[in-house]
């Protein structure tokens, strides 16, 4: 690569771990970020990063005197600083607060829509659910899958209709019987386990066929499988 400054201004990092000059105000820590770039000032900009991760009224604050929480946010508005095209996530929200967890989401949120390419890890798997567009599973160092978040909750998703039955059942009987169909240990429940995406779910039919049967059923509610279900079946199915 011959224009290496060129793309490394277009890149922008925040670190796993916490890394900048303790004895610096946030303001002039995250002000010269922008510099070592090579862009021009640009107070605006800084104070709108500072507003939006919610730094503003501690712009005059050495870092040192920052919590935890505060010194990541800190370390992304660094990165953010000079603008960049693509941004790197190393576990931002690690051991942070849910109010900057929320803050960084609506972040990302905003970056996105500008068209800046945002690459995340983390090991909050609703995060990259509320978050990613794409979503790459690894374990233990391989690969699993790279797909688009919503084709891989309609490949890999499926959904539960819990009825709660007035009487238990000792088992399921072959005039409601059908694939997807089970009963809980002590009877009480029948689960009908269902892919969320098809066309012909079969519930009607289920309903039906336990009315013609009188057996009733005094309460019912649904469940659809998370990316973390999703998550959890992939690796136990590769550690088999």
């Amino acid at each position: 690569m011959t224009q290496y400054r060129e793309a490394r201004s277009c890149i922008g990092l925040v670190p796993q771990e916490i890394s900048t000059d303790m004895f610096e105000t946030v303001w002039n820590t995250v002000s010269f970020s922008r510099g070592l770039f090579g862009k021009s000032p640009n107070p605006g900009l800084i104070e709108k990063i500072l507003k939006d991760l919610s730094l503003w009224d501690k712009k005059d604050s050495k870092i040192l005197r920052l919590s935890g929480g505060m010194k990541r946010r800190v370390m992304i508005a660094k990165a953010l600083a000079h603008e960049p095209k693509i941004l790197f996530l190393d576990e931002p929200t690690a051991g942070v607060d849910v109010s900057l967890r929320r803050d960084m989401w609506n972040l990302v949120a905003k970056l996105k829509e500008t068209g800046v390419t945002i690459i995340l890890t983390t090991h909050y798997i609703e995060e990259a659910e509320e978050m990613a567009d794409r979503i790459g599973i690894i374990n233990k160092g391989q690969i699993l899958l790279v797909d688009d978040t919503v084709n891989l909750m309609t490949k890999l998703g499926e959904k539960q209709l819990v009825l709660q039955l007035t009487k238990p059942l000792r088992e399921i009987p072959l005039s409601i019987a059908k694939e997807g169909l089970s009963l809980s240990a002590d009877g009480s429940e029948l689960i009908y386990t269902y892919d969320v995406y098809r066309n012909d779910l079969g519930i009607a039919e289920l309903l039906n066929r336990l009315a013609d049967s009188h057996i009733e059923f005094k309460d019912l509610k649904t469940s659809e499988s998370s990316l973390e279900d999703i998550f959890v079946s992939l690796v136990n199915e590769k550690a088999k």
